[in-house]
């Protein structure tokens, strides 16, 4: 029952961290890398398709993205869509070929990026310790049930713990290999 709850616990914080890393894809730095076009979508007869199913994305150079929509008449939509992106890229387009030049960051956009990134890690942190929050409670539920005895509570509560610190600590190093990769110039 305990080790149920301790392996739902675990998966819950995996996810958290995998969610992060998600997240950290989407803050870019100034190296150019294709999940900056994730979240970009493109108006594709009537529907908002992600950009990944209309073109290939690829990486040209260090501070360029291609993208090669697979059909000729979506190449407009998808430059307006890359343009309306919050991601500040000017694409420009020759041919069937839409090329994304990856502006240098300045010192201020690196600051905010790395303000964002402190932000995405304290939501991951707050998401691990809910799942803490919530198997903690389940085993006191039990106790209070007596299906445990007051040591297997106490035995429960500091595996619990543990597993939180190992994760807490996945979250910082994450931040930390994010904020170096964004203060590399």
């Amino acid at each position: 029952m305990i080790d149920e709850l301790k392996q739902d616990a675990e998966e819950r914080m995996a996810k958290a961290i995998e969610a992060l890393g998600g997240n950290f894809n989407k803050i870019r730095t100034g190296r150019a890398h294709p999940s900056l076009l994730d979240n970009i979508r493109v108006s594709y007869y009537g529907a908002e398709t992600p950009l990944s199913q209309l073109a290939n994305i690829g990486v040209e150079d260090a501070r360029t993205l291609t993208v090669t929509p697979w059909e000729k008449n979506v190449v407009p939509d998808v430059e307006k869509a890359i343009m309306k992106s919050d991601l500040g890229l000017n694409p420009s387009t020759a041919g069937a070929v839409i090329r994304i030049p990856m502006p240098a960051l300045t010192e201020e956009t690196r600051k905010g990026y790395i303000k964002q990134a402190r932000q995405e890690a304290e939501r991951a942190r707050v998401s691990v310790r809910n799942a803490r929050r919530d198997v903690l409670a389940d085993i006191k539920e039990l106790l209070k049930e007596k299906e445990i005895s007051e040591d297997e509570e106490r035995r429960a509560q500091d595996d619990v713990q543990k597993i939180t610190d190992k994760y807490v600590a996945e979250v910082d190093k994450a931040l930390a290999v994010k904020e170096s990769d964004l203060m590399e110039i």
